[in-house]
Order: structure tokens, then C-alpha cells, then sequence
């Protein structure tokens, strides 16, 4: 019986690029002054460079890639940046289901390969002098050449940082050519980047999607559904708070969550 989905046999190296750009945001609130100061150096502290390299590291152990370059900083007063230049692993893919749509390997379970390119990822501490809300963002970039798409490395990434929000962007682009010589603009089967992610982390989210399927554009917002409001306080317990002021600090955690969710102010 013929196979109905036959593999591609390219003409060449696989050209097209696929890019995967996402932005994770930790919301906290912090009482005081001295408590958002306390705040912006412990998150600058436990993602500095260093711990950064190590977790881009383990990305390219997840794609299957070789290091050939790393440059990182650590930013004053704060932030943090690590660019990595990557090439394609010596050893084909050893994953089967490596083009298919389904959820990456977590750490515990590093698998799969993939070819030439890089990655990044920047830090944005900060606080709010008035409300005392303090946010961190990370910018992550995985971008590729070949055979492998970066979604294999998402769910790792979203288990290594404190994700209240993740809003997600996936592209391939460019083309490639068979060895007939027809022209593919992707190939791999993807209809929503939530297939990438496991079932516990869709679980946790709320999630929307809006594609672009016929430009190879695909965008997923997710937003953690359980709030318990004492993973927000830093410095703080909830004893500290009287009934009042601690829905005061939820509705002002909450709009924070819900702007940066939808992308607008809700005044």
C-alpha cells in the first residue's frame, strides 16, 4: 500500500528558516520600595548570563545542535542578554516523530536534532514606583535551518522561568526544492503551536490563537488560569494584608495580567 504522507526527498539542504519568538512575563507585587528594589535584584540575580548560557545550552542539547559561538552580558542596573550561534548536530535525527505535530521534550528527556542557526534570549526587570507592581519579561529567540522546528524546544523553555503570561510566534519561512524540483513552503504539519505543548501546560493556560495559515504565520497567547495570590507577594505574606488591601493588590495584579495578556490598557 502506498504511504499517503511520503517523505519529501529535497533536492540539497533543507533551506527553509522557521523562527520561533516568544515573550515570557512573571508578575509579583511588591509592597515597598525597599521590597521592589529586593525584587528586581533577586530576579536579576537568578537570571543573570550565566544561568541564561545554561539554559540556551540545554536548548541546543534539546535541537540537537553544536555551539560555535556564545556572547553574553550582564547589563547595569539591570537585565541580561546571551546570543548563541549554533550549527547542525554531526548525527542525523534520531527522534522518529521529529516532523510530526506534537509536544518537544521536557528537561529530563533531551531528544532530537536540529540544523544551523541561533539563539537568544534578553531579560527586562522592572517595577512600577506607584502601584507596586513589578514585572519580568524574557525575549527568547530560536531560529533554524533544516529539517527540525524549534517548537521541539518550547516546552522546555516554558518550564524554565516563572510563566504567567507567554505569548508565542512561529514562522516559516523562504523555500526548499524537491528532487523534482517542486517548491515547498513548509514541512512539517503544524495547525496550532498548543499541539507543541504538553498536556499539563495546556491544562494550566488559557489560551487564543490567531494564524495566519496560508502565510506559514501561526501566534498562541496563553494566560495561567490559577491565581493564588500568595505566589504574587514578594517580601510579604498575606497575614500583612488586611481583607481590603489584598483585593486591592488582585484586581491591580489581575488588570496587569489581562493588559499584557490582550496587549491594550484596560482603563
Amino acid at each position: 500500500m502506498k504511504d499517503p504522507n511520503p517523505k519529501i526527498k529535497l533536492h540539497g539542504f533543507n533551506n527553509l528558516t522557521k523562527s520561533l519568538s516568544f515573550n515570557i512575563f512573571d508578575i509579583s507585587y511588591a509592597k515597598t520600595e525597599q521590597h521592589r528594589k529586593e525584587y528586581i535584584e533577586y530576579i536579576d540575580e537568578l537570571y543573570n548570563a550565566e544561568r541564561l548560557t545554561e539554559i540556551l545550552t540545554n536548548v541546543t542539547k534539546i535541537i540537537g545542535a553544536n555551539v560555535l559561538n556564545v556572547a553574553r552580558e550582564d547589563y547595569e542596573p539591570q537585565g541580561a542578554s546571551v546570543t548563541m550561534l549554533i550549527a547542525e548536530h554531526d548525527a542525523p535525527p534520531t527522534d522518529p516523530d521529529f516532523d510530526e505535530e506534537a509536544p518537544g521534550p521536557l528537561p529530563d528527556t533531551i531528544v532530537a536534532h536540529l540544523d544551523k542557526s541561533h539563539v537568544t534570549v534578553h531579560t527586562y526587570p522592572e517595577s512600577h514606583p506607584d502601584n507596586g507592581i513589578s514585572t519580568f519579561r524574557v525575549d527568547v529567540d530560536v531560529s533554524t535551518c533544516g529539517v527540525i522546528s524549534p517548537l521541539r524546544a518550547l516546552n522546555y523553555l516554558i518550564h524554565s522561568f516563572d510563566s504567567d503570561i507567554v505569548t508565542i510566534d512561529y514562522r516559516v519561512r523562504g523555500m526548499t526544492r524537491d528532487v523534482d524540483g517542486t517548491k515547498h513552503y513548509i514541512d512539517h504539519d503544524i495547525n496550532s503551536i498548543q499541539n507543541f505543548l504538553t498536556e499539563d501546560t495546556q491544562n494550566a493556560y488559557q489560551m487564543i490563537d490567531v494564524n495566519v495559515f496560508q502565510e506559514n504565520i501561526f501566534h498562541t497567547k496563553m494566560l495561567l488560569k490559577d491565581f493564588d495570590i500568595d505566589n504574587y507577594l514578594f517580601g510579604a505574606g498575606k497575614d500583612e494584608f488586611n481583607e481590603a488591601e489584598l483585593k486591592d493588590i488582585e484586581a491591580r495584579l489581575r488588570k496587569e495580567m489581562l493588559e499584557i495578556f490582550y496587549s491594550r490598557n484596560l482603563d
